[in-house]
């Protein structure tokens, strides 16, 4: 019974997409890979034993999301996957001399940001739940341990190596360990406000996310105010990479957002204590709370986030006209693109809307029709106005955080009425308490172009989430619950025509968009593409958890690892011999002798 619930497909699936990572790290990220496979390990035996629990200790400590298993081996190794993934592309571009090491070095500082983070998780899951089982002396139990262990120990050789101060090293792990005390803080928060409404890996994956979100706030403007601790190096400048307006904007208006019910329930909490109203439900404290909630918003949107923006990044005049300018300096393509989102997002939520109230279609079918708008939507703008969609993705979550907020307060005149607009769309995944389904779809098509942002030499990353949301996921769903017969688990919904449906759809999308990126420079390898697309496909079939949120970023990390080949034309002067120089970013023989063999096929 132990072997068959070792062997499910989410962990074969997520086991080869580490081992694809793993693979494709030079000798110079060495330890980072180290920490990789020690971190998966971890993962793997906590989540077998909680899985294989008969006592379920986790319940008595975290109530998640009904039907869904724990999760914590996707969750766990996602954000650093993508981070390795991210320091493989970023270690090509040093070594093609199109970037400096210090982006290099800030990247690899935050990857060990993001697997503490996971790692400190991971150590208070094995801890809470080792206290309450019977079986600490296990083969699981001694696993666990011996990971944490190898991972401090990698950990502080790492920074050791690069550091000849032991104050460096010292305020380094200090660094790392407040994250990861943040880390266990903050999860425990999110599972107990929110109970029911996300498994442990989708908790830790958020968790991890906003951990590292906060923690590079915090480093930017500690940096900026105090610029003393820059030179001696306490702390380190973790994020020290140049910054653009737009993407300051988008962190100022997030975090802001995200600080905001914290604040605004402290104003309640206050008003409530002076007030001399007898009952909290009368239409006068309905009032008077909206009141206070558009007031105290317009002062953190207005007041408080702008400000911090100046401090970041200078702007010479208040940020919201400077995205007001920024619109207008290219009036033609960025307005006329606008006007072709508002077109196409009114036509899609009225037609779709009132076909949810009088259509017998499935829910299902229905929200995947936002699947294929997000398509028809970003895909253009991604091509011709990468810029200015990054800047459309953080105004419209920004957007979506204030009308749940809205709703979930109740706020006066809006709040019933996105309520009711929320629950024709609603699945299994959300609740009333938290609706999240639009929050991963806006993600996951944004986040891998939001990382793809700076250097990317793999052209079809960016296009990560559209492709697998938009395209695959899509085609899956609706060729599944029409034609499918064959499932994958005698217990899951998903077929295995849906999922062959959805590969084949993503592949056709990437050679009709490789030719339309005219990325001449780059001759994709389809085999390793492949790889990639059925990898992200099969852990859409099987797993459990969010595939919204996951999806996307395990498809992106894929891609950034993909392998292509770099085509120089006879007329640029590059013989073989330099071209072949370049290629020390592959440390694999086996490839070395494919591009030989390739460019003795082509004659170059």
């Amino acid at each position: 019974m132990a072997s068959s619930s070792f062997l499910t497909g989410e962990r074969a699936v997520v086991a080869l997409f580490i081992a694809r990572i793993v693979f494709s790290v030079p000798q110079s990220l060495l330890s980072e890979s180290l920490s990789l496979s020690l971190l998966s390990l971890l993962a793997l035996s906590v989540e077998i034993s909680v899985d294989a629990s008969s006592s379920v200790p986790l319940s008595h400590f975290f109530k998640t999301r009904p039907g869904a298993s724990s999760g914590i081996f996707l969750g766990a190794v996602t954000l650093p996957g993508v981070m390795v993934s991210k320091l493989i592309q970023m270690s090509r571009a040093v070594s093609l001399n199109q970037s400096g090491s210090e982006e290099l070095e800030n990247l690899q500082l935050l990857y060990w940001v993001t697997s503490a983070s996971c790692y400190t998780v991971l150590a208070y899951l094995c801890f809470i739940f080792y206290q309450q089982s019977d079986s600490k002396n296990c083969a699981t139990s001694r696993c666990s341990l011996s990971c944490i262990a190898l991972y401090f120990v990698v950990c502080c050789v790492s920074f050791a190596v690069k550091s000849h101060s032991g104050w460096y090293t010292a305020a380094i792990l200090l660094w790392l360990f407040s994250h990861g005390y943040a880390a266990v803080k903050l999860i425990q928060n999110i599972l107990h406000t929110f109970p029911a409404c996300a498994s442990i890996g989708e908790a830790l994956l958020v968790t991890a996310g906003l951990v590292i979100y906060f923690g590079d706030m915090l480093a930017c403007t500690a940096s900026k105010s105090h610029g003393y601790f820059t030179a001696s190096k306490l702390v380190t400048v973790p994020y020290g990479i140049q910054r653009s307006e737009v993407s300051v904007i988008i962190q100022g208006l997030i975090i802001g957002l995200l600080l905001f019910p914290m604040l605004f329930k402290y104003m309640l909490q206050f008003l409530e204590r002076v007030s001399l109203a007898s009952s909290r439900d009368t239409a006068d404290n309905h009032m008077r709370r909206s009141c206070v909630f558009y007031i105290s918003l317009a002062c953190v949107l207005i007041i408080a986030v702008p400000s911090w923006m100046q401090l970041v990044q200078d702007f010479h005049v208040h940020p919201f006209l400077w995205v007001l300018d920024f619109v207008l300096s290219e009036p033609l393509k960025r307005l006329s693109l606008c006007i072709y989102w508002l077109v196409v997002i009114y036509v899609s939520v009225i037609r779709f809307y009132n076909i949810s109230k009088s259509s017998k279609i499935e829910r299902i079918l229905l929200r995947k029709y936002y699947h294929l708008m997000a398509v028809s939507m970003f895909v253009p703008a991604l091509i011709l106005q990468p810029k200015f969609l990054d800047l459309a993705f953080g105004a419209a979550l920004a957007v979506f955080l204030m009308l749940e907020i809205i709703r979930i307060w109740r706020i006066w005149p809006l709040g019933q009425l996105v309520h009711q607009f929320m629950n024709a769309f609603t699945d299994h995944r959300d609740t009333d308490l938290l609706v999240v389904s639009h929050f991963s779809l806006l993600l996951g098509c944004a986040l891998p172009i939001w990382l793809s942002s700076g250097f990317n030499d793999r052209p079809l990353a960016p296009f990560a989430g559209i492709l697998s949301l938009g395209i695959g996921d899509t085609m899956a769903s609706v060729v599944g619950y029409k034609y499918g017969v064959l499932r994958w688990s005698k217990t899951g919904k998903k077929t295995i025509e849906g999922t062959a449906a959805g590969i084949t759809s993503v592949l056709a999308a990437c050679s009709i968009l490789l030719p339309l990126l005219a990325t001449t420079r780059y001759v994709q390898n389809w085999f390793s593409l492949l790889f990639a697309v059925t990898i992200s496909g099969l852990l859409e079939a099987y797993t459990a958890q969010l595939d919204n949120a996951f999806i996307p970023l395990v498809f992106y990390s894929l891609l950034c690892v993909t392998f292509v080949l770099h085509t120089f034309p006879p007329s640029h002067g590059m013989d073989v011999n330099e071209y072949y120089s370049n290629l020390s970013e592959f440390t694999d023989t086996r490839r070395k002798v494919f591009v030989k063999v390739s460019m003795f096929m082509w004659g170059t």
